[in-house]
């Protein structure tokens, strides 16, 4: 009996042996060979969902739109950013980078699952419209942009110019959603603007990072390098650009270390971009100025500007779009556009749906001065009476000549009306003094 017993322990003991090495083995990491036979299931499994579709689906659809339809849907599930391209849209994406084309002048991107206008461009229609950086786009025209893509949306309000267009947007603080109609134009980027405001500051407002960017800003600075004691560079609703342009402005300001990393899956996308000496040409003082319509290349340079504590930030937190997208041709006439990397900047961080946080929190809108309006100053009274004069004497007006002159001066009026950067050149005058 007692060696019965040690013989069914025994065996117990085998039968535990064996079950530990049966669930090893299913649990072992899969080899290349089940990694290939699962691929080739999955492949199965979808070539026979679209031979079901075509054989039994209501609709009649050909097996090349079944293809068309099940790319597209495969792109968009991706992420926000990554699409497949028709024809037509492969076709238009290569107009826009033409960098003259049709349209509205705003850049969209997906927010939170919304279409939201990251910024408009300067002085064309949707900026002279009032559309402002975070409106939603709810309709554009009749259609419910819900569940539409970037690129779809884009098609959408390009179109000939002289053509109108309403866009139904939301806006924050608003009660109910807003149309606005708006007449299409040629839209062609002046990226670049500088002013001077007093006789030391120099004014720098960047629109967008197009190919001529960096070498413009350098101009700027050259041209008011011998009075120039500060500089504020203006990054509010910049939707970003091309990455060399952004990298090639930093350079501008920063002597060494890092300026953004590039990361992805694969290392053959990991690249690091980094400062020069020789192509620094200042070390005055400097203020960023940015809002939630800087996105990508403004917030590679407004961030790596900060982590090099190189300028000082103001404004709010930016868009957070720090994902690197490339076009990729699958045949002559359409492609896809795939997510491939994230930016980092100097210090680590990510700018994706993050953004970059100012220095200084300053909200945009009009600062409320008090004006004696019974005070008039010998300066004012000259000019009134010099104007009496000509009226008597018979000679022209130099207001003309006048108003060009302005054109490139902010005056003390005009920093009344734009608390951002009234605040940013209070903080860029404390830092003159500063470094003395």
């Amino acid at each position: 009996m007692k060696n019965k017993k040690l013989f069914t322990l025994g065996f117990s003991s085998v039968a535990v042996s064996l079950s530990l090495l049966v669930s090893s083995s299913l649990f072992a990491e899969p080899t290349k060979k089940d990694a290939e036979a699962s691929r080739l299931e999955a492949l199965a499994k979808f070539t026979k969902v679209i031979s079901i579709v075509e054989q039994y689906n209501v609709d009649d659809v050909t097996i090349e739109e079944l293809i068309d339809k099940s790319l597209d849907g495969m792109m968009k599930n991706l992420d926000a950013h990554s699409n497949y391209l028709t024809q037509k849209d492969y076709k238009q994406l290569k107009v826009q980078t033409d960098g003259e084309f049709g349209g509205l002048g705003i850049t969209v991107g997906m927010k939170d699952g919304a279409l939201t206008v990251i910024a408009p461009i300067d002085d064309t229609p949707a900026d002279k419209a009032g559309l402002k950086a975070g409106d939603i786009i709810l309709k554009i025209n009749d259609k419910s942009t819900l569940g539409m893509t970037i690129d779809e949306a884009v098609s959408l309000m390009r179109g000939k110019v002289g053509a109108p267009i309403d866009i139904t947007i939301v806006r924050k603080g608003e009660l109910e959603p807003i149309k606005v109609h708006i007449v299409r134009g040629k839209i062609t980027i002046d990226s670049v603007h500088a002013k001077t405001i007093g006789d030391d500051i120099l004014y720098i407002r960047v629109s967008s990072f197009d190919k001529k960017v960096a070498d413009d800003v350098e101009k700027a600075i050259k041209n008011k390098k011998r009075t120039t004691k500060g500089i504020i560079l203006d990054l509010r609703n910049n939707p970003g650009g091309l990455l060399d342009q952004a990298v090639g402005l930093v350079d501008l300001f920063v002597s060494k270390g890092k300026i953004v990393s590039q990361k992805g899956r694969n290392q053959v996308e990991d690249k690091v971009y980094s400062a020069s000496s020789s192509s620094t040409i200042t070390n005055v003082p400097m203020v960023v100025l940015v809002n939630g319509g800087s996105a990508s290349a403004s917030e590679i340079v407004s961030g790596a500007l900060q982590d090099h504590k190189r300028a000082v930030l103001v404004g709010e937190n930016t868009f957070g779009k720090g994902s690197v997208q490339v076009v990729l041709p699958i045949t002559d006439e359409e492609a896809i556009k795939l997510t491939i990397a994230r930016y980092y900047l100097p210090s680590g961080r990510t700018i994706q749906a993050v953004g970059v946080t100012p220095d200084i929190t300053a909200l945009p809108g009009e600062l409320k001065t008090h004006k004696n309006e019974f005070a008039i100053k010998e300066a004012d009274l000259k000019k009134h009476l010099e104007k009496e004069l000509e009226k008597v004497d018979g000679k022209k007006s130099n207001d003309k000549a006048n108003q060009k002159d302005k054109k490139d001066i902010i005056t003390p009026e005009m920093l009344n009306k734009d608390n951002q950067l009234k605040t940013g050149v209070d903080i860029l005058r404390a830092l003159i003094i500063t470094k003395g």
